[in-house]
Order: C-alpha cells, then structure tokens, then sequence
C-alpha cells in the first residue's frame, strides 16, 4: 500500500514536470483580452473608425509631444454655455459681482476656455480690478490657438486695463500687440 502511494505521488510529480509551463503555452486567441503569465499584451482596444488590424512599424501613429486633449479646442457643454448665458444678462443688468462669480463657475468646468478667460477678464475691466482683467486677459490668449480676433479683443482689454493702471508704456506695448493680431 505504501509502495503504490508513493507511485501515485511519483506519477502526479512527473506529470506536473512534464506539462508546458504557463509562460510558454500557446496565446490566447486575438481579442479575447487574456494576458498570459500576467506580463502580456491585453485585447487591442477598439476605436471607432479605425480597422482593428494588427499594428506594425508601418501602420503606428507618431508618438505625440503632448496628450491628445492638450491639441484639442475646448468643446463648450450645455452646461458652461447656460452660464455664459446667465453671465451675460447678470452683467447686463448691472450686477458684476453674479456674473463674475458665474463665470468662475463656468471656469472650474472649463478651465482652459479662452472665451470664458475673456469674458471674465472684461468682468473684472468693469469692477475697475485693472490687474486681474490682465491676467485673465493674458491667459485667455495663452489658451486661444488660432483665434486671432479673441486675441486682439484681449490686447486691447489689457490696454486699456494697464492704461487704468497708470503703465502707459505697457498699454502702447499692449496696442501694438492688438494691432499685430489683425
């Protein structure tokens, strides 16, 4: 009895030993998202639009500089455009404080909205807080891209804010940058 035992031991031992590893059994068939040996490639993931081909040297995308959201304009949901809306009839009838705190609002949504930056920088031209209707106006233009009239109303916003300020030199820099955006 104990002779068999230890056959039966023997014989499942050998048996383990004489299997595959894990590591280097065949790969799981395309597409079904199985990483074999926990260090493998998952299922490609499918884009809309795109083949889901296998990719090589020749079909890869160019590795970009920047993540794909930073080359992308920023899309106005119905939410940011409802308080531009309400920005605009506050500041219309008077009370900028509301519509500052709107538009800062809309912001925290939207943080990189040059016309929001804009908006809220004219906000604060009209408060008379001069310095921030320069920063806003600033990073406005830093987000803008191609928006070359957005970028001359800005110039001209930091103008006449500078201009308020006492810093003529730094209004007539500002001019010629709004004229330079024609």
């Amino acid at each position: 009895m104990r002779l068999s035992l230890g056959l039966a031991c023997s014989a499942l031992f050998l048996s383990a030993c004489g299997s595959t590893p894990f590591q280097q059994q065949s790969p799981p068939p395309a597409g079904t998202g199985v990483v074999v040996g926990g260090i493998g490639t998952p299922a490609p993931v499918e884009e809309p639009g795109l083949a889901n081909e296998p990719v090589t040297l020749a079909s890869a995308r160019p590795i970009s500089p920047e993540p794909r959201y930073a080359q992308r304009e920023p899309t106005t949901g119905s939410a940011v455009r409802s308080l531009m809306q309400t920005a605009e009839q506050q500041s219309s009838s008077g009370d900028s404080t509301a519509a500052a705190a709107t538009l800062e609002r809309a912001l925290r949504i939207e943080p990189r909205n040059p016309l929001l930056l804009s908006r809220l920088a004219s906000v604060r031209h009209g408060q008379g807080q001069y310095q921030r209707a320069v920063n806003f106006a600033a990073k406005s233009n830093s987000v803008a891209g191609g928006n070359q009239g957005l970028k001359r109303d800005n110039w001209q916003l930091i103008a006449k804010s500078r201009r308020a300020m006492g810093d003529e030199p730094g209004a007539r820099e500002a001019e010629l940058k709004a004229n330079e955006a024609y």
